[in-house]
């Protein structure tokens, strides 16, 4: 049997197509940068691209994405720093249908499951706020935790409902249905506690987020 949120998922899109539908017109995009040039530095952190699979492509859709894992440098050989993966996908436009994923369908890869999740708001360097979505996530006794939001015309919004609830109604009020995934993920070692791996990736991402305005239109 559907969960709820299935539907409540399919309700969504099939009112965002109609709509759509009935407008008879094309999104209205607004510019953007690259994503290829967010820093490749924020502070003692160096980026190294990866490349996303052709299978992770043609699921992702089409959009504009970038996937960095993001290194301390100078790294301590005895208490070395875990890095920090960096995944943003861009979506210029959702009128066909193609939509930003939820973070249990953006796990790192196979046999990955959820342990806990939670919303917090965080503030970046520059005392912006964001709502997001924190996860730790496990596979065997690896785990990973995860800050994770959706970001679309100046909003965080941790939950996947939400943000689609939010793509209706901007798609009617405004011609926009853009937006961005953002997803920051770092290794808990079994040598620290969870809330030292928190605080890494939290420093990390209110480094990195001032930078979304460039990439993701307000």
């Amino acid at each position: 049997m559907k969960s709820t949120r299935f539907w409540v998922t399919i309700v969504l899109l099939v009112t965002t197509v109609f709509v759509l539908q009935g407008r008879g017109d094309v999104d209205r995009i607004p510019p953007s940068e690259p994503l290829s040039l967010m820093p490749r530095n924020f502070g003692p952190w160096v980026s190294e691209d990866v490349p996303l699979t052709d299978e992770t492509l043609e699921v992702l859709g089409k959009g504009d994405f970038l996937n960095r894992i993001y290194t301390f440098e100078p790294s301590d050989r005895k208490n070395p720093v875990p890095a920090i993966s960096l995944f943003i996908g861009y979506f210029p436009t959702q009128r066909t249908g193609q939509t930003m994923h939820s973070p249990q369908n953006c796990l790192p890869g196979a046999g990955w499951t959820f342990g806990s999740q939670k919303y917090a708001h965080i503030q970046d360097v520059n005392g912006n706020p964001y709502y997001v979505g924190e996860y730790v996530i496990t596979n065997g006794d690896v785990k990973q935790f995860v800050i994770y939001w959706y970001q679309a015309h100046g909003r965080s919004i941790p939950n996947e409902f939400a943000a689609k609830g939010h793509m209706v109604l901007d798609a009617i009020r405004t011609n926009r249905t853009d937006g961005a995934l953002v997803r920051v993920i770092t290794m808990v070692m079994p040598s620290e506690s969870l809330e030292t791996a928190r605080e890494r990736a939290l420093r990390f991402t209110q480094q990195m987020a001032p930078n979304l305005s460039r990439f993701v239109p307000d």
